[in-house]
């Protein structure tokens, strides 16, 4: 791909983030955030305003009313959402968020970050999102099968496996996907796998999907340290977060030799300094739904678990965790990240100043978005790869990536956070310059 050259200067001071005409995002939401970033970035690459504005705007959105008739008969009403924010380089890419507090900006934040995460790992697509503002466990499965196909329904005119191409994300799963999928489908009359993907194997999924960010967060994490000179097998981990990433990452972790000393979920942290049993605490957790109670490790809060003395932290659960309160506890090395935005801006500068090495979001959780291409490619072509042929190539990519990040971080001297922005930022913008402004 053919990239315009990143102007030799040193890291600058963060410029305003108030954008003319642009959504005016609440202090320290992750639009907030996602904006503050990409102004750091846009500074570094010396654009002018007016690139500014496109790169920071997202391209479509819609907002639309979901009904659903519960099982007693009860009619409530929740409110979703689609962002298109960037699609010069592909198809809109990004997940479906079923959580309570899911609002228009959250959802705008988190598409503009799947935009510089494609760029970054250099895939075909842009960056999109949806939401729906509903808490999953307080309804059946029947119920959320209908709330996810009137969703799908309604949204229907801007998705599809040429334009926007959805996957799984907080609260929802595979099963959501294939309702989905099915819904797609049946409104146009035949099967269309490569309309999501995170799908079951059954209905066109990928092997390797349901563990890819996961994977990818410990493969960035090795590269990390390596660059260090230190093994994986030398470092302590704690993962603040113990659902689909966190679970996996931190069994992954212990299957290549790192000591996981703690971990946490929603309701509560356990911490054990000798090691923890990840495969029994995953049994532990499939039996009660929580990590809380494991009868190997000492209670710990989600608070407590940020601040402890470990080699690698692994923020896993939801944005801002790591803000101006809690940054300054962390002790750890590493801060990996990988949920979507948990460190703020504020406690991005904390970090940095305590000198605490962060990889970013947009870097160290793009397996899910990785292989989530693997297997759109895979069902494009109805063609599908063995695991270990996933496992390789997410694998390369991953660390291709960090390669390029850590290789621009020191020639700029810049954060892993600027550099990997600035990379799938630029992309992005050479995408826009090259296609032109049309009419």
């Amino acid at each position: 791909m053919t990239t315009t050259s990143i102007p030799d200067s040193p890291q600058p001071t963060p410029p305003e983030t108030d954008l003319p005409d642009a959504p005016a995002p609440r202090n320290s939401s992750p639009l907030a955030t996602a904006h503050s970033q990409l102004a750091t970035a846009v500074e570094v690459l010396g654009y002018d305003s007016g690139q500014h504005q496109m790169l920071a705007t997202p391209r479509r959105e819609i907002h639309v009313a979901v009904p659903l008739r519960r099982d007693d008969g009860e009619t409530v009403l929740f409110h979703g959402f689609r962002v298109q924010h960037n699609i010069s380089r592909g198809p809109g890419k990004g997940g479906l968020r079923y959580a309570p507090g899911v609002d228009i900006d959250e959802v705008r934040a988190l598409a503009m970050w799947m935009t510089w995460k494609c760029g970054i790992v250099d895939l075909p697509y842009g960056g999109a999102k949806g939401g729906v503002a509903i808490d999953p466990r307080d309804y059946s499965t029947a119920e959320l099968e209908r709330v996810t196909r009137r969703y799908t329904s309604e949204i229907m005119p801007m998705i599809g496996p040429d334009t926007d191409v959805m996957a799984p994300d907080m609260g929802t799963d595979e099963q959501t996907m294939a309702w989905v999928m099915d819904t797609y489908s049946v409104n146009r009359g035949y099967t269309i796998p490569a309309v999501v993907t995170g799908k079951p194997l059954a209905v066109g999924g990928s092997r390797g999907r349901g563990t890819a960010t996961s994977a990818g967060i410990v493969h960035v994490t090795a590269a990390a340290l390596e660059e260090a000179g230190v093994p994986l097998t030398d470092v302590t981990v704690a993962v603040q977060g113990f659902g689909k990433v966190g679970s996996h990452a931190a069994a992954i972790f212990a299957e290549r030799g790192a000591k996981v000393v703690a971990v946490s979920d929603q309701y509560g942290g356990l911490r054990n300094d000798t090691g923890i049993d990840v495969k029994r605490l995953l049994e532990h957790l499939a039996a009660t739904g929580s990590v809380v109670g494991f009868d190997d490790a000492e209670p710990l809060s989600n608070v407590d678990l940020l601040g402890l003395e470990v080699d690698v932290l692994v923020p896993a659960a939801v944005e801002g965790v790591l803000d101006e309160q809690t940054a300054g506890r962390v002790r750890a090395r590493w801060v990996v990240e990988g949920a979507n935005g948990p460190t703020t801006t504020a406690g991005d500068a904390i970090l940095a100043r305590n000198g605490v090495t962060v990889v970013p979001d947009v870097l160290a959780n793009a397996g899910g978005v990785v292989v989530s291409y693997f297997e759109w490619v895979q069902a494009n072509q109805t063609y599908w790869w063995a695991e270990h042929e996933i496992a390789e190539r997410l694998e390369h990519r991953m660390t291709s990536a960090y390669g390029d990040v850590s290789a621009l971080a020191r020639r700029q001297d810049l954060s892993l956070r600027d550099a990997a922005l600035v990379i799938g930022i630029q992309r992005t913008a050479e995408a826009h310059r090259i296609r032109g402004l049309y009419p």
